[in-house]
């Protein structure tokens, strides 16, 4: 009897393979693949580079023991799909996320899964990165139609009236 629950438990996937071990293992590929910034940036997977380190915060001896706290380096300076008119702007729009050395760092130790981590940092990697490299639109100048100036006149002097009788009344 207890055979057959066990059996039952496991016919989920090959042999000592779980749902979550599948979704571990797909996450992981994704991971080495090359991170797509926009329709016109990718970054291709060798310039991305991983560190972990163990987590910090609640967690007990889970916490103690793996490491779970990922670290995504990428060379703005090496970079080999970004003009140097690109590496300016990132280099301007993070540089407070930039070493001396031109690495940008990004940490990631929100969930208990490494692989998360890894995902999540990249998807950090690539929202800071679209955002640093969104141009500004220049802003048109115009002037004011004849009626908005008339009709902002017009509320000064109904303002400047109402002040005026608000004063005492000169006795001269």
């Amino acid at each position: 009897m207890i055979f057959r629950h066990l059996r039952k438990f496991n016919a989920s996937g090959p042999r000592g393979t779980t749902p979550l071990a599948t979704q571990d293992r797909a996450m992981n590929d994704r991971a080495s693949e090359d991170l797509i910034i926009n329709e016109r940036l990718r970054i291709p997977a060798w310039e991305l580079s991983w560190s972990t380190t163990r987590s910090g915060g609640p967690g007990g001896q889970h916490v103690n023991t793996t490491n779970s706290c990922v670290l995504l380096h990428w060379s703005v300076d090496a970079a080999s799909t970004l003009s140097q008119a690109d590496k300016a702007r990132v280099r301007a729009k993070l540089a407070n996320r930039i070493d001396q050395s031109g690495v940008l760092t990004v940490r990631c130790d929100t969930h208990r899964s490494q692989l998360r981590n890894r995902e999540l940092a990249r998807e950090r990697l690539a929202a800071l990165l679209s955002d640093a490299l969104r141009r500004e639109r220049r802003r048109v100048a115009t002037r004011p139609t004849r009626g908005s100036v008339e009709r902002r006149l017009e509320s000064k002097r109904e303002t400047s009236q109402r002040k005026k009788l608000r004063r005492k009344p000169d006795d001269s």
